[in-house]
């Protein structure tokens, strides 16, 4: 039994992490996240001790380790993308393998720093990367591995997961501390194509908004349209009468790839595969961390070329301004 630190519990993306240590056996000892709602504790790690302050968290680790030869094996971390990069550092201050959720850092400069840092800590830094272990892609990837080795795929990606005022209100709506739409919803799906089709190539944004991004990558054997969104009126017709809020689809020369379901197991198998060994560490995660950085920092080229054809809807204003 390994035991574990978790930073950002009362995050959305917490019970996956809270259910992954459980499912595969090991403990909790200590929490932290500066907001206390955090009741989801009790259905995974009750005695685990939670603190609202890192600085009584971090000396809570050291008393552990030092009074009562508890050592700490890994810190997973939750929090808001522009705090990943300290908090990784903090866990192999501690002595412990991270744990960390995407995007792993913000910038590609970043990952140079904790490269070094990990070879000189002996500890391990790894990302969830959960669509590489999803059998519909890892599938995926099966098929286009063994195909013809000079196809050039055509790819659209659409991404449209709604989301309220409270948005723009949050760190993710602060392109200096989420990255924008593109880091903040879009960097996995960038991972996962970058995974099956190879390098990078070229990389043209069309579209960036307050609530929509769209551009066009180019891969070793793919070209790929792309369009994210959090404005639910973008949102097809046939997905609102269903009630639902987000709608996903990648059309593969003109075939749509199923993988709405099996997510729920996803940071478990994750899990599975760090503890033995076989996790996603940094350069895996480089890849997907340049392209979203190069977006970022993009010129609009506006709809010229192949572009999505998502990116012709209409623009919205931003709630909270008079001009979007």
């Amino acid at each position: 039994m390994k035991n574990f630190a978790l930073i950002g519990v009362a995050g959305y993306i917490a019970p996956r992490h809270l259910m992954a240590i459980k499912e595969t056996g090991n403990n909790l000892i200590a929490a932290l996240d500066k907001f206390d709602s955090v009741g989801i504790m009790d259905s995974y790690f009750p005695n685990a001790d939670f603190f609202v302050e890192y600085e009584r968290f971090d000396r809570h680790l050291e008393k552990l380790r030092y009074e009562k030869n508890v050592n700490l094996d890994y810190l997973s971390i939750c929090t808001p993308n522009y705090l990943h990069d300290s908090h990784i550092r903090l866990g192999l201050r501690r002595g412990a393998h991270a744990i960390c959720e995407k995007p792993l850092v913000l910038n590609p400069w970043n990952i140079d720093a904790l490269e070094a840092l990990e070879k000189e800590s002996g500890k391990r830094i790894f990302n969830i990367l959960q669509l590489r272990v999803h059998p519909t892609i890892i599938a995926l990837k099966k098929k286009i591995d063994e195909g013809p080795e000079d196809k050039i795929y055509d790819i659209d990606l659409t991404y449209l997961t709604s989301r309220g005022h409270w948005y723009y209100t949050s760190w993710k709506g602060d392109i200096a501390k989420s990255g924008g739409i593109a880091t903040n919803i879009g960097v996995h799906f960038y991972d996962m194509l970058a995974w099956i089709f190879g390098t990078v190539k070229e990389n043209v944004v069309h579209l960036h908004t307050h609530d929509r991004a769209a551009g066009y990558l180019v891969f070793e054997k793919a070209r790929v349209r792309w369009f994210l969104s959090i404005n639910y009126e973008l949102l097809p017709d046939h997905i609102k009468e269903k009630g639902q809020r987000t709608y996903r689809s990648i059309l593969i020369e003109g075939e749509e790839l199923e993988f709405s379901g099996g997510f729920t197991e996803l940071h478990n198998e994750s899990y599975r595969r760090i503890l033995a060994g076989e996790g996603y560490g940094i350069k895996d995660a480089r890849t997907a961390i340049e392209v979203v950085h190069d977006i970022r920092h993009a010129q609009p080229r506006g709809l010229k070329g192949d572009y999505h054809p998502f990116a012709r809807k209409k623009l919205s204003k931003h709630p909270f301004r008079k001009k979007s």
